[in-house]
């Protein structure tokens, strides 16, 4: 299936991303927000270069969307690289309370080079950044304990950096998601549309769906679409599955239901599916 590469940079988050840079200097540690579901394709890969010495904390969203043993196995991939993740249901609250401890201990060694040099401790800055849609708003929300700022399963709804004062240890700049400027990676390009980690009008979903049909076999879940849509998708393509699917339920409306897959997905109704597992990488 043809179709053009997924591109997707909108102007509010060019300038937000050059107001973030200049934000950056002011901040003493980043949470850096990926989804648990492509913990690989959601990682910003200027992020380092942005944040350079600062620590950085690292969040892994949406943990109730990926079976525990995946989660085991990517705990295990992480700590070989020498990081530690934190895992969250920003929308359930689950998880909150380990980040918001984390970011406070990372700060209190910025506070006691202050006191050291006779100056007065202050809130610890910290800044959540990450792909649009991937939960950093949810989990704002959570660490504040109300909903300081907007929040829906959408790219897009951040516009623009605000501060949020958590309590009186940290204070939090929420910023739009970031994402590069360039896809250079269009299989994760794919990942983050599925996810809906990227503005819709970036792809085109029958394209995306088919993708996804191929990704779920390569992963060994072809049993859910089996199951769910009584079809096998073992014996035919994405694309055909797509199109056989669309004959059978809804009068050959393909748009339809790539929409479908995409929504069920989405909102979990087929169940806890990873899109990347460790050994991949």
């Amino acid at each position: 299936m043809s179709s053009p590469p997924i591109q997707w940079y909108p102007g509010h988050i060019a300038k937000a991303e050059k107001q973030l840079q200049e934000q950056l200097k002011r901040v003493d540690v980043v949470l850096e927000v990926l989804d648990a579901r492509i913990p690989v394709a959601s990682h910003h890969p200027q992020v380092a270069d942005w944040i350079g010495e600062k620590p950085r904390i690292l969040v892994l969203n949406r943990v109730d969307m990926i079976p525990n043993e995946t989660k085991q196995e990517w705990i295990t991939w992480f700590k070989e690289r020498r990081e530690k993740p934190y895992w969250t249901n920003a929308k359930a609250g689950k998880g909150i309370k380990a980040v918001k401890y984390a970011a406070q201990d990372a700060g209190a060694a910025m506070n006691q080079r202050r006191r050291d040099r006779g100056m007065r401790p202050r809130a610890v800055r910290a800044v959540v950044i990450g792909f649009p849609n991937v939960g950093k708003s949810a989990l704002i929300n959570r660490l504040v304990g109300r909903k300081a700022v907007a929040s829906a399963r959408k790219a897009g709804v951040t516009r623009q950096l605000q501060w949020v004062r958590i309590s009186d240890e940290i204070e939090l700049l929420d910023a739009p998601g970031v994402i590069p400027w360039r896809l250079e990676n269009q299989q994760d390009a794919i990942k983050l549309a599925i996810c809906e980690d990227i503005g819709e009008a970036a792809y085109d979903n029958q394209r995306v769906a088919a993708v996804f049909v191929d990704l779920l076999v390569e992963l060994g879940f072809a049993e859910v679409l089996q199951s769910r849509y009584h079809l096998d998708p073992l014996t035919i393509t994405g694309e055909s599955f797509i199109q056989d699917l669309a004959d059978k339920v809804y009068q050959g409306d393909k748009e339809r239901v790539a929409r479908l897959l995409l929504h069920d997905f989405r909102t979990g109704a087929m169940g806890q599916i990873p899109l990347e597992l460790p050994n991949e990488f």
